[in-house]
């Protein structure tokens, strides 16, 4: 017997791995979601880059549909996205804001949708939200304008007309900087100590799901790290 069953959203970048590392550590069933095979997740569901919003939608349904059969999940816990920097001057402005919109809104609504069908009551929806994109962002106006999107759609989720199930309980986790292999290639120089571990969101994950601590359906919870510390900040 599984401790339960999850859905990774995301389940091939860092954050995805180790949350599905962490949640098959504690004897839990996961599915991955993400554009290639996790091999660790007892299910795959690939969806195309290249397919548009509602393809990718139909492709995550019915492939729920085939890997549940009558089953309904614990949690469904969506890392997807992605960074793209620019200002409203910037040559590929309006490309990355396309790409920041696929990338984090698609997901996350096709999370949103997925839960309202395959969600236990009582059940866990988690969205990647974006800590600078409760304020301006105007040198990454893309992905700021996304995660923003993505806020809304957390509080429109934890009102109990949003279509989720019974008692289900939506929040959106804020990092700044998360700790992975990218950050650190890309920002060698900067200080860790204020970098959220891929560990700390995992556990905060396990934690949620098996109903230890979980915040207010609706909230957005900023994960703000110092000295190799982190805490909560809950809105």
């Amino acid at each position: 017997m599984s401790a339960g069953k999850i859905i990774v959203y995301g389940g091939r970048g860092a954050l995805g791995c180790a949350v599905v590392k962490h949640f098959k550590a504690n004897n839990f069933w996961v599915g991955s979601i993400d554009l290639g095979n996790n091999e660790d997740a007892d299910v795959s569901i690939v969806v195309s880059k290249d397919a548009n919003w509602a393809t990718q939608a139909e492709t995550v349904i019915s492939g729920l549909e085939a890997a549940l059969g009558p089953d309904k999940v614990d949690a469904f816990i969506n890392v997807a996205g992605g960074w793209a920097g620019g200002n409203a001057k910037s040559k590929d402005f309006l490309k990355s804001c396309e790409l920041m919109w696929s990338q984090s809104v698609w997901s996350s609504t096709i999370t949103a949708q997925a839960a309202s069908r395959f969600l236990k009551e009582g059940g866990f929806v988690s969205l990647p939200g974006a800590q600078p994109a409760l304020n301006g962002t105007p040198g990454m106006i893309g992905y700021g304008l996304a995660k923003a999107a993505v806020h809304q759609l957390t509080k429109s989720l934890g009102d109990e007309k949003s279509g989720l199930p019974k008692g289900a309980t939506a929040v959106s986790i804020l990092p700044i900087t998360l700790d992975t292999p990218m950050n650190r290639k890309w920002m060698a120089s900067a200080d860790f100590s204020t970098w959220t571990t891929l560990e700390f969101v995992a556990e905060l994950f396990h934690k949620w799901t098996t109903g230890t601590d979980r915040p207010a359906s609706g909230s957005l919870v900023q994960l703000i790290t110092k000295e190799n510390k982190t805490e909560l900040v809950i809105d």
